[in-house]
C-alpha cells in the first residue's frame, strides 16, 4: 500500500482525542493493507481515504453522531453500484444514479469479516471501472 510520508504522524493527530477509535482504525488499516496492497492512502482533515484508480473506501470519525449510535465507533464509507440490504449498514444514499454510498459503523475488529471484505472488494472493483 502506498502511504504519504508522514502517515503515522498524521494518523496520530487525526485520532488525537479518540484512542478507542484509533485502535479500531489500526485493525481496519491492517486488513485493508493485507488485501489492497496496490491502494494509496491519503489522510485528510475529515477522513482517511483509500484509492485505487478512484476513491473506493474511507474511514472517519462520527462528528455528526445520530441518536442511538455507539459511543465509540469508526465510520467506514464505501461506494457500490447497488444498494446493500444489510442491518450492518447505518446509512446508504444514492448521490448519483447507479452509485450508492454506504456508511457502516465499525465498533469491533470482529466486524472486519468475510462479508465486510466482500463489500470492500466490490467497492474496489466498482471504483476501478468508473
Amino acid at each position: 500500500m502506498e502511504y504519504p510520508e508522514r502517515y503515522w504522524d498524521d494518523i496520530l493527530f487525526f485520532f488525537d482525542r479518540f484512542p478507542a477509535e484509533l485502535e479500531l482504525y489500526r485493525a481496519f488499516s491492517e486488513q485493508m493493507e493485507r488485501v489492497f496492497d496496490q491502494a494509496r492512502v491519503k489522510v485528510q482533515k475529515s477522513q482517511i481515504s483509500f484509492y485505487g484508480r478512484h476513491l473506493f473506501a474511507a474511514a472517519s470519525l462520527p462528528i455528526r453522531r445520530k441518536k442511538g449510535w455507539p459511543e465509540h465507533c469508526l465510520i467506514v464509507t464505501f461506494g457500490l453500484g447497488r444498494k446493500l440490504d444489510s442491518a450492518r449498514i447505518a446509512v446508504a444514499v444514492e448521490p448519483y444514479p447507479g452509485r450508492w454510498t454506504h456508511h457502516m459503523l465499525l465498533t469491533a475488529p470482529q466486524q472486519l469479516d468475510a462479508e465486510w471484505l466482500s463489500w470492500m472488494e466490490e467497492a474496489w472493483y466498482f471504483s476501478q471501472t468508473k
